[in-house]
């Protein structure tokens, strides 16, 4: 199955890495993805569980975000294969609102629309393709959440860069939101993080595939401790992350 073109010239290559690069100006070092709760309440503890953590939020959001990604993805490349909704930006807006809405605390949909018009307004000023600029046009005006996987498909779409390659970015991201904040709330090693990472980054297949046979409609994760966890963190009296 295609989703578009799979450029592999260095120009792309260089795109790829930069949009996908930790450090990219989009405020995700704000948030610890559940993390800052699960260590103050003891779930947890060690590098072992923060590795198993870790993997639950990856799965978690290859079946939600990562096949509203793909979908984006293919809606703004023009394409409705697997989507629910024919069109273009109307198909990106109903994809945006299935994201917003599979968010089940305030923290997690601030976290994604904070991240989503951020990398949009980066992508107006960088790229300015044309779709971005709409795409922004409808989040500054409300008519769309504008949550990040759906910000960051345009993005790549506008590119020319697959859409496996910006599920690549969002597993990445995620993975490495988590272990940025373990470090600063835990007595853990860049050594510890990276073996981490590099565990959770060989294990990207296989999800990706599922997610792109996959509909917006399919969206789902079972993970009832995670969001206990976002509870716990509105109401703490010490907070280091937003989320």
């Amino acid at each position: 199955m295609t989703t578009g073109p799979h450029n592999c010239n260095s120009g792309s290559l260089a795109r790829f890495l930069q949009f996908g690069d930790s450090m990219f100006p989009i405020g995700g070092f704000s948030f610890s993805c559940g993390l800052e709760s699960a260590v103050q309440t003891g779930v947890v503890n060690d590098r072992a569980t923060l590795h198993a953590f870790a993997r639950t939020a990856l799965e978690q959001a290859a079946r939600g975000d990562g096949i509203a990604l793909i979908a984006a993805h293919r809606a703004a490349m023009g394409s409705d294969v697997g989507s629910d909704v024919a069109g273009d930006v109307e198909a990106l807006i109903a994809i945006d609102r299935q994201v917003f809405a599979r968010k089940p605390s305030d923290e997690a949909r601030t976290m994604s629309t904070r991240m989503g018009r951020k990398f949009t307004e980066i992508g107006v000023e960088v790229i300015g393709a044309p779709l971005i600029r709409t795409w922004l046009a409808h989040i500054v005006e409300g008519v769309t959440p504008g949550c990040y996987p759906v910000a960051l498909a345009v993005n790549f779409a506008a590119q020319g860069l697959s859409a496996r390659e910006a599920f690549l970015v969002h597993h990445y991201g995620v993975a490495t939101a988590i272990l940025g904040a373990a470090l600063r709330l835990m007595r853990l090693s860049h050594v510890d993080t990276q073996a981490i990472l590099y565990d959770l980054n060989a294990g990207v297949d296989a999800p990706y595939e599922t997610a792109a046979a996959a509909r917006p409609s399919d969206m789902a994760g079972f993970a009832p401790l995670s969001d206990i966890l976002a509870a716990v963190h509105t109401k703490a009296h010490v907070r280091l992350f937003m989320n």
